[in-house]
C-alpha cells in the first residue's frame, strides 16, 4: 500500500510539471505548479497568512505554505473533505455527513489541534455528496446539499444551498431547485450570490447546458428536477411545473461540462476586462460522445444579455484524454489565480505579465 502511495505521489507531480507547458491561454498570462503531490486536491482556502487550504475528496485536507512549496497534511481519516473555508483565525472542513471547525490553525500547522464538530447532520449520500461550504458577507456559513441522483424529486434538505450561523447553530435554505453546486461565490459589490449548477445526465450530449446562477435573494427556486437550464422540462417531471414557476441561469454554460469552483476576480493584476468577472473550473464531461470542459472560463460584463463567456484556459485535454481536471479556483493577495486540479493532484498560479 505504501509503495502504490508513493507511486500516486510521484505521478502526480511529474504529470503536473509536464501538463503546464500544453495549456494555453490569453498573451500575456503565464502558467506555473504553485504546489503538488496533493491528492484528489478539491477546493481552496486562503488563510490571514497566505496559507492555501486544500480539501480533498480522499480522506486528508492539506496546507501549503504561503507563496507555495511542498504541502503538509493537516487533517486525515476523514470521508471526502472536500470543503474548506477559513474565518477568524479557524479552519472549516466540510466531510460528508458534518462540519469541523480547527482554530489557531495557521499557528498549529505541525501539530493541528482536535476539531471542533460544527454540524453532524448533513446528509451522508455519496451520490453528489460533497459539500462545498464559503463564508458569505453575512458571517453566515454556506453549504450546498446536491440531489442524491441524476434526477428525482429530493426529499428537504436536498439539492439545496443552505446557510447557517456556525456559533450558534441556525440553519435556514437560502435556494432551492439546484441538482449539484459546487462552486459560489458573492459579488463584491452588490453582494449577491452566485452559483454553479450541474446539468441532468441521459438528455443526450448537448442537453441541458450548466448554470451559472444569480440568487439575488432569499428563497429563489431553480428549478430542478422539473426544469433545466430556464427552459427545457424535464421528461419526467417537467409537466409538474412549467419553467415560468422558476428563475432562469444568468448565464447557459457548456452542456455536461461539469462547472464546479467559482470566483469573482477580485485582485488587480490582470487587465481590466477580467475584473469583476466570474472565473469558473469546469472539471469536463464524461458523459458525451466527445469530451468538453476540461478548462478554466471566464464570464465578463455580467450585465450583459447574456454575459459573455469564454475559454481562458485550456489544454488539460489532449483529444479525447485528459492529464488533469480543474476543480476549484481563488484569487491569491497578489492578485495571480490559483487552480486545484484532482487528477493530476496539483494547484497552478496563473499570473499576467504587466
Amino acid at each position: 500500500m505504501r509503495a502504490l502511495l508513493l507511486a500516486s505521489f510521484l505521478w502526480s507531480i511529474t504529470a503536473a510539471a509536464a501538463g503546464v507547458a500544453d495549456i494555453r491561454l490569453p498573451e500575456g498570462f503565464s502558467i506555473g505548479v504553485y504546489a503538488s503531490g496533493l491528492p484528489q486536491a478539491r477546493s481552496l482556502a486562503l488563510g490571514a497568512n497566505g496559507t492555501l487550504f486544500v480539501g480533498s475528496s480522499g480522506d486528508k485536507v492539506y496546507a501549503v505554505p504561503a507563496g507555495g512549496g511542498k504541502p503538509s497534511v493537516i487533517a486525515s481519516g476523514l470521508k471526502a473533505p472536500h470543503g474548506v473555508a477559513f474565518k477568524d483565525g479557524a479552519l472549516y472542513v466540510a466531510a460528508v455527513g458534518r462540519i469541523l471547525r480547527y482554530d489557531g490553525i495557521e499557528q498549529r500547522l505541525g501539530n493541528p489541534p482536535r476539531p471542533a464538530t460544527i454540524v453532524d447532520d448533513l446528509p451522508t449520500d455519496r451520490h453528489h455528496g460533497l459539500k462545498p461550504i464559503r463564508f458569505g458577507p453575512d458571517g453566515m456559513l454556506y453549504v450546498a446539499v446536491g440531489a442524491p441522483c441524476n434526477v428525482c424529486v429530493p426529499k428537504e434538505g436536498y439539492g439545496v444551498i443552505e446557510r447557517l450561523d456556525p456559533r450558534g447553530g441556525k440553519r435556514e435554505v437560502y435556494a432551492r431547485g439546484i441538482r449539484n453546486s459546487v462552486g459560489f461565490d458573492w459579488d463584491p459589490r452588490t453582494k449577491a450570490l452566485w452559483f454553479t449548477d450541474n446539468g441532468r445526465d441521459m438528455l443526450g450530449d448537448d442537453v441541458p447546458p450548466d448554470e451559472l446562477n444569480h440568487a439575488a435573494r432569499a428563497g429563489m427556486n431553480f428549478g430542478f428536477p422539473y426544469c433545466h437550464a430556464g427552459e427545457v422540462r424535464d421528461p419526467q417531471y417537467g409537466r409538474q411545473h412549467p419553467c415560468s414557476d422558476f428563475a432562469p441561469p444568468a448565464r447557459k454554460l457548456g452542456p455536461h461540462v461539469a462547472a464546479l469552483g467559482m470566483r469573482f476576480y477580485t485582485g488587480e493584476r490582470f487587465p481590466e476586462k477580467y475584473r469583476g468577472a466570474i472565473f469558473i473550473a469546469e472539471h469536463g464531461s464524461w458523459n458525451r460522445s466527445k469530451k468538453i470542459g476540461f478548462r478554466v472560463t471566464v464570464v465578463r460584463d455580467l450585465g450583459a444579455q447574456p454575459p459573455t463567456y469564454e475559454t481562458f484556459a485550456e489544454g488539460w485535454l489532449q483529444g479525447e484524454e485528459s492529464w488533469g481536471r480543474p476543480v476549484d479556483v481563488i484569487v491569491a493577495s497578489d492578485g495571480a489565480l490559483l487552480v486545484s486540479d484532482d487528477k493530476a493532484g496539483a494547484v497552478y498560479r496563473i499570473d499576467y505579465r504587466r
